[in-house]
């Protein structure tokens, strides 16, 4: 049986609706589901038998939508979570505690930066920030005391790519387990649990629903206590809707052609930008001068619909090429079926102080592209109409 991104995201599922099969699955909205006794309760609420009790437990649309994340990634099970954050959020309750240490890659998002350091030292848990693209400098950052090591498979926003298996050797000498944060990448691009991971998340609310009316999160485990993170998910109520996850769901149905189409308009706009006298830098990992060239070809399918480029003329060369490219608005989130753009410096990276921007190698000047499914003429014609506009 197939078992190719594609297949998956377009294979119906079966639900237990008492006839036939609908090709569509059902949405189950309902709080809550009845009990037959104080004795089938208990039983419900022990796991001892199947069934529904209360969704914050979970519910018909969250567990469809969790198998199919699941076998997207080729993971045991998943987490469906009410964002992105919330997932990561569900890793750090879930699997530290007081006394234990974390190491990151310091080009995480924003608030996951903020996550991992401000609010897990809150909680007694330390956080060490390192070049996830330095091995040595990880080897060095991970200890006796560390838990959990934690990088994006393309960072955020300047797209550089990790090499998984290497991170999870070092994070498994140590005793640790490896989370990555593939949102940039979906499971069309990469699986990081095929290659060494403990646990992947992904911002369900970017491409995988792909079409900016989701806010959701996704936490996949290859091998976990899964109880203790169905447990920790209930008690800190990381929930989601019924609503949430069947439009999701739907919205699986596309996500392999919709990665396709827009991996290859990133790629013709990567290609025109980096012949631009205007553009300082490109990045995109699909390009051969990418400094993790080499890697994302054996990684990665492709290379991704993000594109992120630096003007020469800095944050007003970068606001007038926003206000005379308004078929590419400006939404600081990423993976929708149209193409649009982001400015890190005031947005994803706005609570860094201008020298930690610089040290990410984030300008005033820097523009975030997240490349749609429209066609490539439409795309290049609006990134031409912008950068005519700095001069």
């Amino acid at each position: 049986m197939s078992n190719r991104p594609d297949d998956i995201c377009a294979r119906p599922e079966r639900t237990a609706t008492g006839g036939s099969d609908p090709l569509a699955a059902p949405l189950c909205p309902s709080t809550v589901y009845r009990c037959e006794s104080p004795d089938h309760a208990e039983q419900l609420l022990t796991g001892q038998v199947e069934g529904y009790v209360y969704s914050r437990y979970g519910h018909p649309n969250q567990l469809q939508l969790a198998g199919k994340c699941a076998e997207l990634h080729d993971g045991e099970r998943a987490f469906i979570t009410g964002a992105g954050m919330a997932g990561l959020a569900l890793a750090l309750v879930a699997l530290l505690e007081t006394g234990d240490h974390l190491v990151i890659g310091r080009e995480l998002y924003g608030r996951s930066l903020q996550l991992f350091t401000k609010e897990a030292a809150r909680l007694g848990i330390d956080c060490t920030l390192v070049d996830a693209n330095d091995l040595e400098e990880v080897k060095q950052a991970v200890g006796d005391r560390t838990r959990l090591l934690v990088v994006e498979t393309i960072s955020n926003p300047m797209l550089r790519v990790a090499d998984i298996a290497a991170l999870a050797e070092v994070a498994h000498a140590a005793g640790a387990r490896l989370l990555v944060d593939n949102t940039f990448a979906s499971p069309v691009v990469c699986r990081p649990l095929v290659h060494g991971a403990d646990f992947v998340m992904e911002s369900i609310t970017k491409i995988v629903n792909g079409h900016g009316d989701v806010m959701l999160g996704m936490l996949v485990a290859r091998e976990a206590d899964f109880e203790r993170i169905h447990m920790a998910q209930a008690t800190w109520g990381f929930v989601a809707s019924p609503w949430e996850c069947w439009l999701a769901a739907r919205g699986l149905g596309t996500l392999a052609l919709r990665v396709e189409r827009a991996g290859t308009n990133a790629q013709a706009v990567a290609e025109m930008l980096a012949a631009q006298p205007g553009v300082t830098t490109v990045r995109y990992p699909g390009l051969d001068d990418h400094p993790d060239r080499d890697l994302a070809r054996e990684l990665l399918q492709g290379g991704g619909y993000m594109v992120t480029f630096t003007l020469s003329g800095g944050r007003a060369a970068a606001e007038r090429f926003i206000a005379a490219a308004p078929a590419i608005p400006f939404y600081p989130s990423l993976g929708d079926i149209c193409t649009t753009l982001s400015h890190p410096a005031s947005t994803s990276h706005v609570g860094l102080t201008p020298q930690e921007r610089e040290q990410l190698d984030i300008h005033d000047g820097t523009i975030r592209l997240s490349i749609g499914i429209e066609s490539p003429e439409h795309i290049l014609a609006a990134v031409e109409a912008g950068l005519a506009a700095t001069g």
